[in-house]
């Protein structure tokens, strides 16, 4: 065995868009190289993907804006390759090699 399971990872691309870009270093889109599994040795999933961006993509503190008690904040919209995330699954879909995951803030300040 070479032990290629345990540091596989899965290329997709992430999108961030109403605002959300300006925690993730003002950058709209990102090629991210994801672990195929999670710590418990599970396929990485949409959940999975939240808990990798706010550990190791945001810039920002203010995680709040993006994650409320680990789950998507409400009032962000999530589309895996065009389809919103309630037909996939939500947090509980497993993330594909090329998936494209856009996160869409809804929620605007004035």
């Amino acid at each position: 065995m070479s032990g290629a399971t345990e540091t596989a990872e899965i290329p997709i691309t992430v999108d961030f868009s109403g605002g959300l870009e300006m925690l993730f270093d003002n950058q709209r889109r990102h090629s991210v190289s994801l672990p195929a599994v999670d710590a418990n040795g599970k396929p990485a999933t949409i959940a999975f993907l939240i808990d990798y961006l706010c550990k190791n993509l945001m810039q920002d503190p203010r995680a709040e804006l993006f994650v409320l008690d680990n789950h998507i904040r409400p009032g962000i919209l999530v589309l895996v390759n065009d389809a919103d995330w309630e037909l996939e699954g939500e947090e509980a879909y497993e993330i594909q090699p090329r998936d494209n995951i856009l996160f869409v803030s809804t929620l605007h300040g004035g």
